[in-house]
Protein backbone atom coordinates (compact mmCIF):
# COMPACT_ATOMS: atom_id res chain seq x y z
CA UNK A 1 0.00 0.00 0.00
CA UNK A 2 1.39 3.28 -0.76
CA UNK A 3 1.80 5.78 1.56
CA UNK A 4 1.02 9.60 1.03
CA UNK A 5 3.10 12.16 2.37
CA UNK A 6 0.56 14.79 3.11
CA UNK A 7 3.53 16.60 5.09
CA UNK A 8 3.81 20.21 3.48
CA UNK A 9 6.83 20.87 0.68
CA UNK A 10 9.84 21.76 2.50
CA UNK A 11 10.81 25.23 1.43
CA UNK A 12 13.79 25.91 -1.03
CA UNK A 13 17.08 26.98 0.63
CA UNK A 14 18.37 30.05 0.89
CA UNK A 15 21.53 30.77 -0.81
CA UNK A 16 23.91 31.90 1.73
CA UNK A 17 26.68 34.17 0.00
CA UNK A 18 30.32 33.58 1.29
CA UNK A 19 31.78 34.99 4.26
CA UNK A 20 32.83 38.92 3.04
CA UNK A 21 36.34 39.35 3.82
CA UNK A 22 38.13 41.64 6.64
CA UNK A 23 39.63 44.02 4.05
CA UNK A 24 41.12 44.37 0.25
CA UNK A 25 42.91 42.14 -1.59
CA UNK A 26 46.07 43.32 -2.30
CA UNK A 27 46.26 40.87 -5.34
CA UNK A 28 43.38 42.24 -7.06
CA UNK A 29 44.28 45.67 -6.74
CA UNK A 30 47.73 45.28 -7.91
CA UNK A 31 46.60 43.62 -10.88
CA UNK A 32 43.73 46.75 -11.32
CA UNK A 33 46.97 48.83 -11.04
CA UNK A 34 48.85 47.15 -13.45
CA UNK A 35 46.05 47.79 -15.99
CA UNK A 36 46.59 50.96 -15.90
CA UNK A 37 50.00 51.46 -17.64
CA UNK A 38 48.60 48.80 -20.20
CA UNK A 39 45.87 50.92 -20.96
CA UNK A 40 48.69 53.66 -21.74
CA UNK A 41 50.99 52.28 -23.19
CA UNK A 42 47.82 51.36 -25.80
CA UNK A 43 47.21 54.51 -26.03
CA UNK A 44 50.47 55.99 -26.81
CA UNK A 45 51.69 53.92 -29.21
CA UNK A 46 48.17 54.73 -31.15
CA UNK A 47 48.33 58.46 -30.97
CA UNK A 48 51.30 60.44 -33.02
CA UNK A 49 51.99 63.61 -35.08
CA UNK A 50 53.29 63.72 -38.25
CA UNK A 51 53.51 66.70 -40.62
CA UNK A 52 51.77 66.20 -43.72
CA UNK A 53 51.92 68.16 -46.92
CA UNK A 54 48.41 69.90 -46.12
CA UNK A 55 49.70 70.57 -42.77
CA UNK A 56 49.99 68.79 -39.07
CA UNK A 57 48.31 65.72 -39.16
CA UNK A 58 46.81 63.33 -36.22
CA UNK A 59 47.00 59.70 -37.57
CA UNK A 60 46.64 56.33 -35.83
CA UNK A 61 50.37 54.67 -35.69
CA UNK A 62 48.79 51.42 -35.20
CA UNK A 63 46.61 51.56 -38.75
CA UNK A 64 47.58 48.02 -40.51
CA UNK A 65 50.90 47.78 -38.65
CA UNK A 66 52.07 44.29 -38.70
CA UNK A 67 53.55 44.62 -35.65
CA UNK A 68 50.70 45.95 -33.36
CA UNK A 69 48.51 42.84 -33.18
CA UNK A 70 50.24 40.66 -30.98
CA UNK A 71 51.32 43.43 -28.35
CA UNK A 72 47.50 43.60 -28.56
CA UNK A 73 48.07 39.98 -27.13
CA UNK A 74 49.67 41.67 -23.83
CA UNK A 75 48.00 44.81 -23.79
CA UNK A 76 44.29 44.28 -24.01
CA UNK A 77 43.15 44.03 -20.33
CA UNK A 78 39.92 45.48 -20.48
CA UNK A 79 38.58 41.64 -20.02
CA UNK A 80 40.54 41.41 -16.76
CA UNK A 81 39.58 44.90 -15.76
CA UNK A 82 36.11 43.87 -15.76
CA UNK A 83 36.32 40.84 -13.81
CA UNK A 84 38.83 42.27 -11.26
CA UNK A 85 36.01 45.12 -10.87
CA UNK A 86 33.18 42.70 -10.90
CA UNK A 87 35.35 41.03 -7.62
CA UNK A 88 36.23 44.05 -5.51
CA UNK A 89 32.47 45.36 -6.43
CA UNK A 90 30.79 42.28 -5.05
CA UNK A 91 32.75 42.16 -2.10
CA UNK A 92 32.00 46.00 -1.74
CA UNK A 93 28.23 45.77 -2.11
CA UNK A 94 28.05 42.64 0.24
CA UNK A 95 29.70 44.61 3.12
CA UNK A 96 27.28 47.60 2.44
CA UNK A 97 24.95 44.98 2.86
CA UNK A 98 26.38 43.75 6.43
CA UNK A 99 26.10 47.40 7.36
CA UNK A 100 22.75 47.78 6.23
CA UNK A 101 22.96 49.56 3.66
CA UNK A 102 21.04 49.17 0.80
CA UNK A 103 21.33 48.73 -3.51
CA UNK A 104 20.69 52.19 -4.23
CA UNK A 105 23.88 53.63 -1.78
CA UNK A 106 26.31 51.26 -3.84
CA UNK A 107 25.04 52.77 -6.95
CA UNK A 108 24.85 56.34 -5.39
CA UNK A 109 28.37 55.70 -4.78
CA UNK A 110 29.25 54.79 -7.82
CA UNK A 111 27.53 57.37 -9.66
CA UNK A 112 29.53 59.51 -8.18
CA UNK A 113 32.70 58.02 -7.88
CA UNK A 114 32.51 58.04 -11.56
CA UNK A 115 31.40 60.98 -12.72
CA UNK A 116 33.44 63.76 -10.55
CA UNK A 117 36.72 62.93 -11.68
CA UNK A 118 35.17 63.20 -15.82
CA UNK A 119 34.01 67.22 -14.71
CA UNK A 120 38.03 68.27 -14.53
CA UNK A 121 39.07 66.92 -17.48
CA UNK A 122 35.66 68.04 -20.03
CA UNK A 123 36.11 71.43 -18.74
CA UNK A 124 39.34 71.72 -19.48
CA UNK A 125 39.23 70.85 -22.92
CA UNK A 126 36.36 72.91 -23.60
CA UNK A 127 38.83 75.79 -22.24
CA UNK A 128 42.05 74.57 -24.07
CA UNK A 129 39.78 74.26 -27.49
CA UNK A 130 37.97 77.44 -27.63
CA UNK A 131 41.18 79.74 -27.10
CA UNK A 132 42.93 77.30 -29.65
CA UNK A 133 40.33 78.34 -31.91
CA UNK A 134 40.33 81.84 -31.08
CA UNK A 135 44.37 81.75 -31.89
CA UNK A 136 43.56 80.26 -35.22
CA UNK A 137 44.51 77.19 -35.01
CA UNK A 138 42.88 74.85 -37.79
CA UNK A 139 39.16 74.03 -36.98
CA UNK A 140 40.12 70.27 -38.85
CA UNK A 141 42.70 70.03 -36.80
CA UNK A 142 40.76 70.60 -33.76
CA UNK A 143 37.88 68.91 -34.78
CA UNK A 144 40.66 65.92 -35.03
CA UNK A 145 41.96 66.21 -31.52
CA UNK A 146 38.18 66.61 -30.10
CA UNK A 147 37.49 63.13 -31.95
CA UNK A 148 40.42 61.76 -30.81
CA UNK A 149 39.66 63.24 -27.19
CA UNK A 150 36.13 61.61 -26.56
CA UNK A 151 37.57 57.61 -27.25
CA UNK A 152 38.35 56.61 -24.43
CA UNK A 153 34.92 57.27 -22.97
CA UNK A 154 33.46 54.63 -23.96
CA UNK A 155 34.79 53.05 -21.07
CA UNK A 156 33.80 55.27 -18.73
CA UNK A 157 29.89 55.03 -20.31
CA UNK A 158 29.56 50.79 -20.08
CA UNK A 159 31.79 50.76 -16.89
CA UNK A 160 28.68 53.12 -15.70
CA UNK A 161 25.65 50.87 -16.72
CA UNK A 162 27.65 47.67 -15.78
CA UNK A 163 28.54 48.91 -12.09
CA UNK A 164 24.97 50.36 -12.04
CA UNK A 165 23.65 46.74 -12.84
CA UNK A 166 26.05 45.19 -10.09
CA UNK A 167 23.65 44.71 -7.10
CA UNK A 168 20.84 43.14 -9.36
CA UNK A 169 23.41 40.45 -11.21
CA UNK A 170 24.97 39.83 -8.04
CA UNK A 171 21.89 38.78 -6.40
CA UNK A 172 21.18 36.50 -9.68
CA UNK A 173 24.78 35.03 -8.83
CA UNK A 174 23.90 34.15 -5.36
CA UNK A 175 21.08 32.06 -6.32
CA UNK A 176 22.52 30.79 -9.87
CA UNK A 177 26.05 31.09 -10.45
CA UNK A 178 27.44 29.14 -12.92
CA UNK A 179 23.53 29.44 -14.56
CA UNK A 180 23.57 33.67 -14.72
CA UNK A 181 27.07 33.57 -16.05
CA UNK A 182 26.58 30.84 -18.67
CA UNK A 183 23.02 32.89 -19.87
CA UNK A 184 25.54 36.32 -20.65
CA UNK A 185 27.52 34.21 -22.31
CA UNK A 186 25.43 32.81 -24.33
CA UNK A 187 23.76 35.80 -24.78
CA UNK A 188 26.98 37.10 -26.48
CA UNK A 189 27.26 33.80 -28.51
CA UNK A 190 23.94 34.68 -29.84
CA UNK A 191 24.61 38.24 -30.68
CA UNK A 192 27.99 37.27 -32.73
CA UNK A 193 26.18 34.51 -34.88
CA UNK A 194 23.01 36.64 -35.42
CA UNK A 195 25.46 39.68 -36.63
CA UNK A 196 27.26 37.40 -38.59
CA UNK A 197 24.48 35.59 -40.02
CA UNK A 198 22.98 39.04 -40.93
CA UNK A 199 25.38 41.79 -41.58
CA UNK A 200 24.23 44.19 -39.54
CA UNK A 201 26.87 45.25 -37.54
CA UNK A 202 24.39 47.77 -35.24
CA UNK A 203 23.29 44.36 -33.84
CA UNK A 204 26.92 43.53 -32.66
CA UNK A 205 26.49 46.93 -29.82
CA UNK A 206 24.46 44.46 -27.54
CA UNK A 207 27.74 42.84 -26.60
CA UNK A 208 28.41 45.83 -24.47
CA UNK A 209 25.93 44.63 -22.45
CA UNK A 210 26.16 40.83 -22.75
CA UNK A 211 30.31 40.68 -23.03
CA UNK A 212 30.99 43.33 -19.84
CA UNK A 213 28.02 42.02 -17.92
CA UNK A 214 29.71 38.31 -18.31
CA UNK A 215 33.02 39.54 -17.41
CA UNK A 216 31.90 41.32 -14.71
CA UNK A 217 30.10 37.89 -13.61
CA UNK A 218 33.32 35.69 -13.88
CA UNK A 219 34.80 38.56 -11.11
CA UNK A 220 31.68 37.26 -8.59
CA UNK A 221 32.85 33.77 -8.79
CA UNK A 222 36.29 34.70 -8.01
CA UNK A 223 34.87 36.52 -5.33
CA UNK A 224 33.43 33.74 -3.79
CA UNK A 225 36.36 31.31 -4.13
CA UNK A 226 34.90 28.93 -6.82
CA UNK A 227 37.38 29.31 -9.47
CA UNK A 228 40.06 29.12 -6.72
CA UNK A 229 38.26 25.91 -5.98
CA UNK A 230 39.06 24.27 -9.38
CA UNK A 231 41.93 21.60 -9.26
CA UNK A 232 45.09 23.56 -10.78
CA UNK A 233 45.39 21.30 -13.49
CA UNK A 234 41.90 21.72 -14.89
CA UNK A 235 42.26 25.98 -14.67
CA UNK A 236 46.02 25.88 -16.30
CA UNK A 237 44.08 23.58 -18.87
CA UNK A 238 41.79 25.66 -19.68
CA UNK A 239 44.14 28.52 -19.87
CA UNK A 240 45.53 26.42 -22.84
CA UNK A 241 42.42 25.65 -24.42
CA UNK A 242 41.54 29.24 -24.61
CA UNK A 243 44.14 30.25 -25.85
CA UNK A 244 44.65 27.72 -28.49
CA UNK A 245 40.47 28.62 -29.85
CA UNK A 246 41.78 32.07 -29.76
CA UNK A 247 44.84 31.01 -31.79
CA UNK A 248 42.83 29.09 -34.07
CA UNK A 249 40.18 31.39 -34.73
CA UNK A 250 42.86 34.25 -35.74
CA UNK A 251 44.73 31.93 -38.26
CA UNK A 252 41.19 30.54 -40.24
CA UNK A 253 40.46 34.16 -39.79
CA UNK A 254 37.40 33.88 -38.06
CA UNK A 255 38.40 36.55 -35.98
CA UNK A 256 40.93 39.58 -35.88
CA UNK A 257 44.32 38.93 -34.55
CA UNK A 258 44.07 42.45 -33.13
CA UNK A 259 42.30 41.97 -29.69
CA UNK A 260 41.72 45.97 -29.51
CA UNK A 261 39.77 45.40 -32.95
CA UNK A 262 37.36 43.41 -30.93
CA UNK A 263 35.82 46.29 -28.64
CA UNK A 264 33.56 48.28 -30.87
CA UNK A 265 31.92 46.59 -30.79
CA UNK A 266 32.88 43.95 -28.43
CA UNK A 267 32.60 40.18 -29.65
CA UNK A 268 33.07 36.87 -27.97
CA UNK A 269 36.71 36.85 -28.31
CA UNK A 270 36.68 38.88 -25.59
CA UNK A 271 35.09 36.49 -23.25
CA UNK A 272 37.56 33.76 -24.45
CA UNK A 273 40.46 35.92 -23.91
CA UNK A 274 38.99 37.07 -20.59
CA UNK A 275 38.29 33.27 -19.25
CA UNK A 276 42.37 32.73 -20.08
CA UNK A 277 43.11 35.85 -17.80
CA UNK A 278 40.58 34.82 -15.20
CA UNK A 279 42.31 31.08 -15.14
CA UNK A 280 45.91 32.81 -14.82
CA UNK A 281 45.06 35.76 -12.54
CA UNK A 282 43.30 32.67 -10.19
CA UNK A 283 46.68 30.63 -10.38
CA UNK A 284 48.86 33.58 -10.03
CA UNK A 285 46.80 35.43 -7.00
CA UNK A 286 49.25 33.59 -4.24
CA UNK A 287 52.09 34.51 -6.15
CA UNK A 288 50.47 38.54 -7.09
CA UNK A 289 49.90 38.51 -2.88
CA UNK A 290 53.37 38.13 -1.96
CA UNK A 291 54.14 40.99 -4.11
CA UNK A 292 51.84 43.14 -3.46
CA UNK A 293 52.76 42.99 0.28
CA UNK A 294 56.28 44.57 -0.31
CA UNK A 295 56.09 48.43 0.99
CA UNK A 296 57.15 50.06 -2.43
CA UNK A 297 54.85 48.12 -4.06
CA UNK A 298 51.82 48.66 -2.05
CA UNK A 299 52.52 52.24 -2.40
CA UNK A 300 52.76 52.52 -5.29
CA UNK A 301 49.58 50.29 -5.91
CA UNK A 302 47.61 52.62 -3.57
CA UNK A 303 48.53 55.86 -5.30
CA UNK A 304 47.20 54.30 -8.58
CA UNK A 305 43.96 52.74 -7.92
CA UNK A 306 42.83 55.84 -5.74
CA UNK A 307 43.23 57.35 -8.67
CA UNK A 308 42.11 55.01 -11.65
CA UNK A 309 39.31 57.16 -13.30
CA UNK A 310 41.91 59.72 -13.14
CA UNK A 311 44.97 58.21 -14.86
CA UNK A 312 42.27 56.78 -17.33
CA UNK A 313 40.54 60.61 -17.94
CA UNK A 314 43.17 62.36 -18.39
CA UNK A 315 45.70 59.89 -20.58
CA UNK A 316 44.56 61.50 -23.49
CA UNK A 317 44.69 64.67 -23.04
CA UNK A 318 48.39 64.21 -22.00
CA UNK A 319 49.29 62.55 -25.34
CA UNK A 320 47.30 65.68 -27.45
CA UNK A 321 49.16 67.86 -25.28
CA UNK A 322 52.65 66.05 -26.25
CA UNK A 323 51.22 65.75 -30.12
CA UNK A 324 50.16 69.10 -30.09
CA UNK A 325 53.79 70.43 -28.45
CA UNK A 326 55.52 68.04 -31.18
CA UNK A 327 53.66 69.57 -33.93
CA UNK A 328 54.71 73.31 -33.07
CA UNK A 329 58.27 72.15 -32.57
CA UNK A 330 58.79 70.59 -35.70
CA UNK A 331 56.89 73.87 -37.56
CA UNK A 332 59.41 76.24 -36.12
CA UNK A 333 61.97 73.09 -37.58
CA UNK A 334 63.23 72.06 -34.26
CA UNK A 335 62.00 68.82 -34.32
CA UNK A 336 61.86 66.26 -36.72
CA UNK A 337 58.36 63.86 -37.07
CA UNK A 338 59.31 60.44 -37.94
CA UNK A 339 57.28 58.51 -40.04
CA UNK A 340 55.37 55.77 -38.03
CA UNK A 341 56.64 52.32 -37.72
CA UNK A 342 60.00 53.81 -39.21
CA UNK A 343 63.34 53.40 -37.21
CA UNK A 344 63.37 56.95 -35.94
CA UNK A 345 59.51 56.53 -35.04
CA UNK A 346 60.24 53.61 -32.51
CA UNK A 347 63.63 55.35 -31.30
CA UNK A 348 61.75 57.81 -30.21
CA UNK A 349 58.80 55.94 -28.34
CA UNK A 350 60.71 55.48 -25.19
CA UNK A 351 60.66 59.04 -24.28
CA UNK A 352 57.28 59.69 -26.35
CA UNK A 353 55.80 56.84 -23.78
CA UNK A 354 57.88 58.04 -20.67
CA UNK A 355 56.65 61.56 -21.25
CA UNK A 356 53.14 60.73 -21.43
CA UNK A 357 52.79 58.97 -18.42
CA UNK A 358 54.48 61.31 -16.06
CA UNK A 359 52.66 64.00 -17.57
CA UNK A 360 49.17 62.20 -16.97
CA UNK A 361 50.75 60.62 -13.48
CA UNK A 362 50.90 64.33 -12.70
CA UNK A 363 47.70 65.33 -13.91
CA UNK A 364 46.37 62.20 -11.52
CA UNK A 365 48.11 63.33 -8.64
CA UNK A 366 46.43 67.00 -9.04
CA UNK A 367 43.26 65.66 -9.72
CA UNK A 368 43.35 62.58 -7.86
CA UNK A 369 41.28 63.88 -4.87
CA UNK A 370 38.47 64.69 -6.38
CA UNK A 371 38.38 60.98 -7.35
CA UNK A 372 37.67 60.21 -3.53
CA UNK A 373 35.09 63.09 -2.46
CA UNK A 374 32.27 60.99 -1.39
CA UNK A 375 28.77 62.55 -2.40
CA UNK A 376 27.47 65.23 0.23
CA UNK A 377 24.01 64.01 1.18
CA UNK A 378 23.47 60.86 -0.72
CA UNK A 379 20.06 60.06 -1.97
CA UNK A 380 18.36 57.05 -0.42
CA UNK A 381 15.67 57.76 -3.51
CA UNK A 382 15.84 54.91 -5.57
CA UNK A 383 14.20 56.78 -8.78
CA UNK A 384 16.72 59.38 -8.22
CA UNK A 385 19.98 57.35 -8.44
CA UNK A 386 18.30 55.66 -11.44
CA UNK A 387 18.09 58.78 -13.05
CA UNK A 388 21.38 59.99 -12.74
CA UNK A 389 22.38 56.89 -14.03
CA UNK A 390 20.96 57.96 -17.13
CA UNK A 391 21.48 61.57 -17.35
CA UNK A 392 25.22 60.67 -16.94
CA UNK A 393 25.02 58.01 -19.52
CA UNK A 394 23.14 60.96 -21.39
CA UNK A 395 26.06 62.88 -21.39
CA UNK A 396 28.80 60.40 -22.03
CA UNK A 397 26.48 59.66 -25.58
CA UNK A 398 27.27 63.40 -25.95
CA UNK A 399 30.44 63.27 -26.17
CA UNK A 400 30.92 59.85 -27.87
CA UNK A 401 28.75 61.30 -30.69
CA UNK A 402 30.39 64.56 -31.09
CA UNK A 403 33.62 64.95 -29.75
CA UNK A 404 34.57 67.50 -27.92
CA UNK A 405 34.09 70.81 -28.66
CA UNK A 406 33.01 73.80 -26.90
CA UNK A 407 29.19 73.42 -27.43
CA UNK A 408 29.38 69.61 -26.63
CA UNK A 409 31.61 70.08 -23.86
CA UNK A 410 29.15 72.54 -22.48
CA UNK A 411 26.05 70.39 -22.98
CA UNK A 412 27.83 67.06 -21.50
CA UNK A 413 28.95 69.33 -18.45
CA UNK A 414 25.30 70.40 -17.77
CA UNK A 415 23.86 66.66 -18.19
CA UNK A 416 27.20 65.28 -15.55
CA UNK A 417 26.06 68.01 -13.09
CA UNK A 418 22.49 67.02 -13.26
CA UNK A 419 23.06 63.35 -12.73
CA UNK A 420 25.25 64.61 -9.57
CA UNK A 421 22.58 66.87 -8.82
CA UNK A 422 19.90 63.88 -8.30
CA UNK A 423 22.20 61.54 -6.60
CA UNK A 424 22.02 64.42 -3.48
CA UNK A 425 19.22 64.53 -1.14
CA UNK A 426 17.44 66.85 0.92
CA UNK A 427 19.29 68.38 3.61
CA UNK A 428 18.76 67.47 7.19
CA UNK A 429 15.50 67.31 8.50
CA UNK A 430 13.72 67.83 5.18
CA UNK A 431 11.65 64.86 3.93
CA UNK A 432 12.97 62.85 1.01
CA UNK A 433 9.80 61.83 -1.28
CA UNK A 434 10.48 58.14 -3.52
CA UNK A 435 7.56 56.80 -5.73
CA UNK A 436 9.66 53.69 -5.80
CA UNK A 437 7.08 50.73 -4.86
CA UNK A 438 10.06 49.68 -3.14
CA UNK A 439 10.68 50.56 0.50
CA UNK A 440 14.14 53.12 0.43
CA UNK A 441 15.74 50.80 3.07
CA UNK A 442 15.11 48.11 1.16
CA UNK A 443 18.27 45.98 -0.66
CA UNK A 444 16.36 44.99 -3.99
CA UNK A 445 18.84 45.57 -6.36
CA UNK A 446 16.72 46.08 -9.49
CA UNK A 447 17.90 49.08 -11.47
CA UNK A 448 14.18 49.93 -11.97
CA UNK A 449 14.00 49.89 -8.38
CA UNK A 450 16.60 51.83 -6.71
Amino acid sequence: MAVIDLAPPRPAPVPVPPPVPSRRDASIDLVRALCVPAVMLVHGLQVTATLGAAGPVLEYATRGAAWYPPITWLLQVMPLFFVVSGFAGAIAHRRLRERGGTATAFVTARVHRLLVPLLAPVAAAVVVLAALGAAGVQAGLLDEAGLRWREPLWFLAVFLGVQSLLPLLLRAHERAPWASLAALAGGAVAVDLLRGQTGIEAIGYANLGFVWLALQQAGFLLADGRIDALPRRVRAAGIVLALAGLGTAFVTGFWSPDLIAHLNPPTTALLVLGAAQTLALSLARPHLARLAARPRIAAVTGFVTARTMTFYLWNLSALLLLAGGSLLLSQQGLLTLPEPSSAAWWASRPLWLAASIALTAAAAWLAGPLERLRPVRPTHAPRRTAQAVLLGLAGLLVLLAAGISPLSGLLALALLLGALARIRGPRSGEPEISRSPVAPTSSAPALASR
